[in-house]
């Protein structure tokens, strides 16, 4: 039932170690029947629905709060007067549900409304199959299934844990559990297999996307020479959309870092990897070029386009640089050493279109400075620099694959809004929002969560609340009085905010308590910086 859930889902929040949250999780699942199990180790893992679904439930923070609203009688301005307490749409609302044992559904029934809103069209019909779910439920259940529905599930608990717990119930390890887990694309079916011994059956296919390996952050070139030694592989680290390509030399498939079916986008990829004639799992990046690295700005004009147009093939022209090659003619790579796989990879791979990646070996600290200045003036974002032994494994980040990168130059911004932050800064004003002026008013460029100290958010967070203007929900406009130092990789234009350009990972440098609000940077200064970013990488700016 829900309600063995939600008091399993509280146990584990309330403990940190993470061996007790595996024994805790663990015991509950070994004693749940098939259906309940498959559906429980989805949800613990934080979504409604298999990776490999690629299914969405279509349903934000507003029908959400309409559905509660609906369903409870509670007015829409008492609901929101919780949210500071939480900043947490499943903790805010669960305060307007009754604590009542007697309501309660099944995880199957739970699963089967969050179909129903998978397959519901329109904002109104999906409240109403909220509201009918609400009347169900008490605060716990409504607390989780927003939690679900949100993917923002909040107790120490991701998917890794969830492997481990996993094999912990049913006696399996968890080398076989994680590569079944990857391998199906599915946590549900795999703890099925674990419960049935039959982990080995689960093989790599095609058409079935999983987790990218990550790169580890590392700032200093030395400790990357240190930790991967000389002869380390240096991929240029691009500025694009990670992807993979599924392909048996007539279907093809491209899948997105969020594994969502991308293929329809680029049609030029597809048509490129049905021509490489071989059954193959590449990984890459997507990326804007046409004798040259183009901006990001110029890729996302395809996204969200259900169709592509010969116009917006020729304006925004792409590649795929390949630069890892999982599974050859059926066979699997993933455990092959890198060097092993890069050399199948150029036996597969010699096109244009689909191209393989710029890689060199370093040497020292100062190669890597030196091929990081070369990556940047190719107008690529640094390097991931990867040890040649390294075996791929997926979603997660290693020491074996370490990027690279520096700020391009940095910014003294002033805050406009502050919003209720997320995990343990879900009680603090931590993620803000930043503008420069322009002929004396202050315009938006970006949004920064990271680079301030916890004493730093809590002082400032006080300040906000005090200097406060007006808000809605989590966000709050608040006096232009804190100016920070923005450090960022790029500027590119762009439509989303007032000053016409936006900046690419920023992040906050330190609070400038010696500058005032009349001195922080200018539109003059943003488009200066940018302009010069475009020279470097040998591009014009469009009149």
């Amino acid at each position: 039932m829900l309600s063995d859930f939600t008091a399993t889902a509280n146990a584990i929040a309330a403990t940190t170690k993470k061996s007790e949250k595996e024994r805790l999780l663990a015991a509950y699942l070994v004693a749940l029947d098939d259906a309940s199990l498959e559906r429980a180790v989805t949800f613990f893992s934080g979504a409604p629905f298999a990776r490999r679904e690629q299914r969405v439930t279509g349903v934000g923070h507003s029908t959400i709060a309409d559905a509660v609203v609906e369903a409870t009688g509670i007015t829409a301005e008492a609901l929101w007067a919780a949210w500071p307490k939480y900043a947490d749409l499943g903790d805010t609302i669960a305060e307007a549900f009754p604590s009542d044992a007697a309501r309660d559904i099944s995880l199957s029934e739970a699963g089967e409304l969050f179909e129903r809103l998978a397959a519901t069209a329109g904002a109104i019909e999906k409240k109403n199959v909220l509201v009918e779910l609400f009347r169900k439920v008490d605060a716990q259940g409504a607390r989780f299934i927003v939690k679900i529905l949100q993917s923002e599930f909040r107790i120490g608990l991701q998917e890794g844990l969830v492997e481990s717990a996993i094999a912990k119930a049913f006696g399996r390890t968890l080398a076989d559990v994680r590569r079944a887990n990857m391998f199906t694309g599915d946590i549900g079916a795999t703890a099925l297999l674990a419960k049935s011994d039959a982990l080995s059956s689960a093989k790599m296919t095609l058409f079935a996307p999983f987790a990218f390996m990550l790169a580890q952050p590392e700032e200093d070139p030395a400790e990357i020479v240190a930790a991967l030694d000389e002869g380390a592989i240096a991929d240029d680290k691009y500025d694009g959309i990670r992807a993979q390509i599924h392909t048996d030399g007539e279907t093809v498939r491209i899948y997105s870092r969020t594994l969502d079916d991308v293929t329809h986008r680029f049609p030029e990829i597809e048509s490129a990897a049905r021509a490489l004639g071989r059954t193959a799992i590449i990984d890459g990046e997507i990326v804007a070029f046409s004798d040259r690295i183009l901006p990001f700005a110029i890729i996302q004009t395809r996204l969200g386009r259900r169709k592509v147009s010969e116009k917006l093939l020729t304006d925004a022209p792409v590649v795929f640089f390949a630069f890892d090659l999982l599974l050859l003619d059926d066979a699997p790579l993933f455990e092959t050493p890198l060097d092993e796989r890069l050399t199948k990879l150029r036996e597969v791979v010699s096109g244009k279109t689909i191209r393989i990646s710029d890689q060199s070996r370093i040497r020292d600290a100062q190669h890597v400075d030196e091929l990081f200045d070369a990556a940047r003036a190719r107008a690529n974002e640094g390097l991931v620099i990867k040890d040649p032994k390294s075996v791929y494994t997926p979603g997660r980040r290693g020491k074996s694959w370490l990027k690279y990168k520096k700020a391009l130059a940095t910014l003294d911004c002033v805050v406009t809004y502050a919003q209720w932050g997320n995990g343990k800064r879900r009680s603090v004003l931590s993620d803000l929002t930043f503008a420069v002026r322009r002929d004396g008013e202050l315009v938006n460029i970006g949004k920064a969560y990271s680079g301030l100290t916890d004493v730093e958010i809590a002082k400032m967070t006080e300040h906000f609340l005090a200097t406060k203007i007006e808000h809605h929900g989590p966000v709050f406009r608040v006096a232009p009085t804190i100016v920070l130092e923005i450090a960022f990789d790029r500027i590119q234009e762009s439509s989303r905010h007032k000053s016409g350009y936006a900046l690419r990972f920023p992040r906050i440098a330190r609070i400038r308590d010696d500058k005032s609000v009349d001195e922080i940077s200018t539109i003059d200064e943003v488009r200066r910086i940018y302009e010069g970013q475009l020279a470097r990488e040998g591009q014009k700016k469009e009149e």
